[in-house]
């Protein structure tokens, strides 16, 4: 099943995607008629594990962690997905990661790995937006739109084993499987819920494989986990970033 959030004449609406039609409790929507795509949860954060690809630590020279590697995205970073991503004016060097993500269903702490899939919601794609030349990563990766999220949840999917591929402007430059992880994503939310009480929406993201590069505005970026969906966004001048509207009433699938 693949639940969604929607924007609507009436509000933020939440239902069940299928065939491009949305199926809520007060009627039926159809995606780019009657409704937009929001990100697909309201989360609380959103905690993205780094250096999780032995492949990226070769790539980007890092250290390979003995256990996962996390920093925090604020709910200022949502953007949902055919969003526009404003590129900042602060740098000169704006990068995307395709990452597959998990969002909780429930409040929760103290898991087992065993324990995860029962309080796991259902997976979908985050594109992990950096300004690689501002730093310590809250500077890089805490901006508004840095966080594109979407285009649902998908509640009947394995994480395991999951082919992903990136384009950027047309051209491949991710390819990957997500048994290349150096922890999967119950070891993930397990070992975060030691540290963090999750509240319900919240997203946990399990990191890029290697290739991320530069985008400028323009390119659009399509990331694909198969089993999941595609998540489309397209960068655009700065002053786009000026038309955000503010959303004040979230709804939760």
């Amino acid at each position: 099943m693949k639940l969604v959030r929607i924007a609507t004449d009436d509000g933020p609406v939440a239902g069940r995607y299928e065939d491009g039609v949305v199926h809520t409790d007060d009627g039926v929507y159809e995606v780019g008629t009657d409704a937009d795509f929001l990100p697909p949860c309201v989360p609380s954060a959103l905690y993205c594990v780094g250096r999780n690809f032995a492949a990226t630590i070769e790539q980007m020279e890092y250290e390979r962690p003995d256990e996962p590697d996390f920093f925090i995205k604020p709910p200022a970073s949502l953007v949902g997905h055919e969003d526009p991503i404003p590129y900042p004016t602060f740098t000169d060097e704006l990068t995307y990661a395709g990452e597959l993500a998990a969002v909780i269903d429930e409040p929760c702490r103290n898991l087992s790995e065993a324990d995860v899939p029962g309080v796991v919601r259902g997976y979908t794609i985050l594109n992990d937006m950096d300004a690689l030349d501002q730093g310590e990563r809250t500077p890089r990766k805490a901006f508004d739109a840095s966080g594109p999220l979407g285009p649902w949840i998908e509640t009947a999917v394995d994480p395991t084993g999951i082919d992903m591929y990136t384009d950027v402007a047309g051209e491949r430059r991710q390819e990957a499987n997500t048994e290349r992880m150096l922890f999967d994503p119950s070891e993930v939310i397990a070992y975060l819920s030691r540290r963090i009480t999750f509240r319900p929406g919240d997203v946990v993201s399990f990191g890029s494989p290697a290739n991320p590069g530069l985008v400028e505005p323009g390119d659009s970026v399509e990331i694909t986990y198969e089993g999941v969906g595609t998540l489309r966004n397209t960068v655009v001048n700065p002053s786009e970033r000026d038309r955000f509207g503010l959303e004040s009433e979230p709804v939760r699938p």
